[in-house]
């Protein structure tokens, strides 16, 4: 199926709704750079995620060096019919690391996990196929 999407008019970068839990949509660039889906982690915080919720912290290389981040577990992740459940995204702090933005956070290659997705940069939409499970 073809899923348009939105382009930020600065960066032309790659804008998509992710739904949390099938009731907060936050709005996330695809980053196919990035191997995992990384949220600003007082959106999930007001999405009432607390620190309960993270099952682990894992050290992060980014531009200015290694730092630590929570990884959370969050109830389900939903966009482009691809519907994750029990999800882990890693919770980073954009305001504390200096880091203004306009968006939620960068959707990574694990949400696309077991999908054929192929981006068109032309018509701006996305096309998702998820293969059935061989018998």
């Amino acid at each position: 199926m073809k899923f348009p999407f939105k382009r930020d008019p600065e960066g032309g970068l790659i804008v998509i709704n992710l739904t949390f839990d099938d009731k907060h949509e936050l709005d996330m660039i695809v980053d196919t750079g990035a191997s995992h889906t990384t949220v600003d982690i007082n959106s999930l915080y007001q999405m009432g995620y607390t620190r309960k919720d993270s099952v682990e912290v894992v050290p992060i290389e980014t531009a200015n060096g290694v730092i630590d981040i929570e990884v959370m577990k969050v109830g389900s992740l939903s966009s482009m019919g691809i519907k994750r459940n029990c999800f882990s995204v890693q919770g980073y702090d954009f305001v504390a690391h200096g880091v203004l933005s306009d968006y939620d956070g960068v959707v990574g290659l694990d949400f696309f996990e077991g999908t054929v997705f192929c981006v068109d940069m032309i018509e701006n939409t996305i096309t998702i196929q998820i293969p059935e499970p061989i018998k």
